[in-house]
């Protein structure tokens, strides 16, 4: 069995001693992303940004496995606080249309916790994807002319 960490551009460094993903034949397990930009700095002070960056953060991970947000199985939320549970919601329903353009949104659990590793952040989103298999890649093939034939002359 083959594993792959996932370490993507365009997400900032882990905060601890943990990867943002891994692989493993075909599952593909996201770590909690939070509202931190690739820059490393807060996407802003608010469970509504906060969402918003970790959605997109979840993303960039499975991007680096070969998935998209429609390859998600499971999604975990983690809020530190029940008032955010609106701001949250309405994150949601800007970014699931354009992650989920079928409308088909996979689970997800919410759950409200006393606080996450760092004070300031609010939301924290974990995924569980299943990489689709690539399509069998098909030989191009081209059709063959006839050879042109010279034009006769009379």
């Amino acid at each position: 069995m083959a594993i792959t960490v996932l370490q993507p551009k365009g997400v900032s460094q882990p905060l601890g001693m943990y990867s943002h993903g891994m692989e493993a034949n075909g599952l593909v397990v996201v770590a909690g992303q939070v509202g931190v930009k690739p820059d490393g700095g807060l996407a802003g002070t608010d469970a509504g940004s906060q969402t918003k960056q970790a959605f997109a953060n979840v993303a960039a991970v499975l991007g680096a496995a070969g998935c998209r947000m429609r390859d998600i199985v499971r999604l975990q939320t983690f809020l530190t606080s029940a008032d955010d549970i609106p701001a949250f919601m309405a994150a949601r329903q800007d970014v699931f249309p354009v992650y989920f353009r079928d409308g088909a949104y996979p689970p997800n659990t919410l759950l409200v916790i006393s606080r996450l590793v760092r004070p300031e952040l609010r939301v924290e989103i974990e995924a569980i994807a299943i990489k689709p298999p690539r399509a069998a890649s098909k030989p191009q093939t081209r059709r063959a002319r006839p050879a042109r034939r010279p034009a006769r002359r009379r």
